[in-house]
C-alpha cells in the first residue's frame, strides 16, 4: 500500500510547507552521510549533494535526492535483495560511485574530493556496471532469480508512478495556496475561492493540506459576502433579496468549508510534534471562520436559524483557545451578532461566556445588560429580576467605559426607562455572570 508519510501545513499567517517524502510497502531505507575531504586533510559534512541511485542488477533508477544541512541523507524505496549503486555528485567535487549499497543499510560514510563538480549520467553509470556479475556467483541468473527481477521491476515501475501522483499532487496544493493568496490580498475573492478550491479537490482529506486550503477559503467567501451585502444595501432595491440570498451561500458554504477542515483535524492521529501545532493552529482558524460566519448570518438578518450550531461552535472554541483575550473576542463577535439580530436569549448565553474570563469587559457588560432588559421586558408580566439584573450591568458598564463607546446612548436610554419602572441599580452583582435557568 501506498501512503504519504509527510506533513504538510500551509500556514496562512506565516506559509510554510514541509517537504514530502514517500513509501512503498514492503521496500526499505538505507541513510548516512556524505563527507568532504578538503586537501589540508579536514573531514566536513556536505549540504546539498545530488545522490543519484541505479540498479546494479538490472535497469532501473530511484528518485534523486539531496543532503540536508548536516550533509545527511536518506534513500527511500530499496527493494529486498536488489543491489544499488549510489553516485554522489555537487559543485566543486569530484562525483564518485559508491557499490553493492542494500535496503537496510545505515550509518553509510561517503567521503568526496574537491573537483569539477560533474555529475554522472545514467549512460555513464550503465558503463561502470558493465563488469559487475549478474548474480553472486557470477553466472546466468536461475528461472527463479528472473521471475524475482520481473517482480521487483514491476513494484519500483508502480512506486514510481505513485510518487509522480504524489508529486502532481503537491504541485497543484502549492500553486492553488500561492495563487489563492495572491488573489485573496488583491481583494478578487471569485479567483482567490476558486484557487483554493483546486488545491482541496486535489487531495480532499489530507489533513497535511485540506484544513489550511479550507480555512482560507471560508475566510475568502466571508470577505466576498461582507462586499456583497455592503453592495446589497447601496444598489437596486429590486435586486436585494436575491443579493442577500448570495450573501447567505457564501456564508453557508464558508461555515461547511470550516466544518469539513475540523472533521478532518480531529481525525488526525500524528504525534509529530511540528503537525500536533499545526493542527492546533488550524483548529483554532476553523472555530473562528464558523463563528465569524454565524454572526454575520445573524446581523446581516440572512439567517437566524442556527443559533445551537453557533453555540455549539462557540463551545468547543472556549474550550480549545487559551488566549484569553482572543477567547474573548471572538466570544463576542458571535454574541454581538445575536443581539444586532434580536435574539436576546442566545445573545445572554454568549455575552456570559465573555465575561467569565473578562469580567470587566465593556461591551460584554453592556451587550448582557441590554439583552437581559430584552429578555425580561418581552415577558408577560415583565421578569424585573432580569431587568434588575441587567440594569446592574448597564451601571458597571457606564463605571467603566469612556463616554465615546458606542453603546453608552443605547444604555443611558434603557437605565432611564427602568428608572420609571423604580429600579435602581445594586452594587452587588457577582452573580450577575451565572447563567439563569
Amino acid at each position: 500500500m501506498f501512503r504519504k508519510n509527510y506533513y504538510t501545513f500551509l500556514l496562512a499567517a506565516a506559509l510554510f510547507f514541509v517537504g514530502s517524502a514517500t513509501t512503498y510497502a514492503q521496500t526499505g531505507m538505507a541513510s548516512g552521510i556524505v563527507e568532504l575531504k578538503k586537501a589540508d586533510g579536514t573531514v566536513v559534512p556536505l549540504a546539498d549533494v545530488v545522490i543519484d541511485v541505479f540498479r546494479t542488477d538490472i535497469a532501473g533508477k530511484l528518485p534523486s535526492g539531496k543532503t540536508n544541512k548536516k550533509g545527511e541523507f536518506t534513500i527511500l524505496g530499496f527493494l529486498p535483495g536488489a543491489r544499488y549503486a549510489v553516485a554522489v555528485s555537487a559543485p566543486n567535487i569530484r562525483a564518485d560511485v559508491f557499490m553493492d549499497i542494500k535496503a537496510g543499510d545505515e550509518k553509510l560514510r561517503f567521503s568526496v574530493i574537491e573537483g569539477d563538480g560533474k555529475r554522472f549520467t545514467e549512460e555513464e553509470i550503465r558503463k561502470l556496471l558493465t563488469n559487475i556479475p549478474k548474480n553472486a556467483s557470477g553466472g546466468e541468473l536461475t528461472a527463479e532469480q528472473k521471475k524475482q527481477q520481473e517482480e521487483q521491476t514491476k513494484q519500483l515501475a508502480k512506486y514510481e508512478a505513485e510518487k509522480k501522483k504524489v508529486d502532481n499532487i503537491n504541485e497543484v496544493i502549492t500553486r492553488s495556496l500561492s495563487e489563492g493568496s495572491k488573489a485573496f490580498n488583491e481583494k478578487n475573492y471569485d479567483l482567490a475561492v476558486a484557487k483554493y478550491e483546486e488545491g482541496i479537490n486535489a487531495d480532499p482529506d489530507f489533513e497535511g493540506s485540506a484544513p489550511v486550503l479550507l480555512n482560507n477559503k471560508a475566510v475568502a467567501l466571508i470577505n466576498r459576502s461582507i462586499e456583497k451585502y455592503n453592495a446589497a444595501l447601496k444598489g437596486d432595491p429590486s435586486g436585494k433579496a436575491a443579493a442577500l440570498e448570495s450573501v447567505k451561500k457564501d456564508l453557508t458554504d464558508a461555515v461547511a468549508a470550516s466544518s469539513k477542515s475540523l472533521q478532518i483535524l480531529k481525525a488526525a492521529t500524528s504525534t509529530d510534534a511540528k503537525a500536533q501545532k499545526a493542527y492546533g493552529i488550524e483548529k483554532s482558524r476553523a472555530y473562528q471562520n464558523s463563528i465569524s460566519g454565524y454572526s454575520r448570518m445573524f446581523s446581516m438578518n440572512v439567517d437566524n436559524t442556527k443559533g445551537q450550531e453557533a453555540l455549539t461552535a462557540l463551545e468547543e472554541y472556549s474550550t480549545l483557545e487559551t488566549d484569553v483575550a482572543q477567547k474573548a473576542k471572538w466570544q463576542l463577535f458571535l454574541a454581538d451578532g445575536f443581539r444586532q439580530a434580536g435574539d436576546s436569549p442566545n445573545a445572554v448565553i454568549a455575552y456570559r461566556k465573555v465575561l467569565e474570563s473578562a469580567p470587566e469587559n465593556p461591551d460584554a457588560l453592556a451587550g448582557l445588560g441590554l439583552s437581559l432588559f430584552s429578555v425580561g421586558a418581552g415577558k408577560v408580566p415583565e421578569d424585573t429580576a432580569q431587568m434588575q439584573e441587567g440594569l446592574n450591568l448597564m451601571q458597571r458598564f457606564a463605571d467603566v467605559a469612556p463616554e465615546t463607546h458606542p453603546l453608552k446612548a443605547s444604555v443611558k436610554e434603557v437605565v432611564d426607562y427602568l428608572k420609571t419602572k423604580q429600579l435602581t441599580p445594586q452594587k452587588n452583582t457577582k452573580s450577575s455572570t451565572k447563567k439563569k435557568t
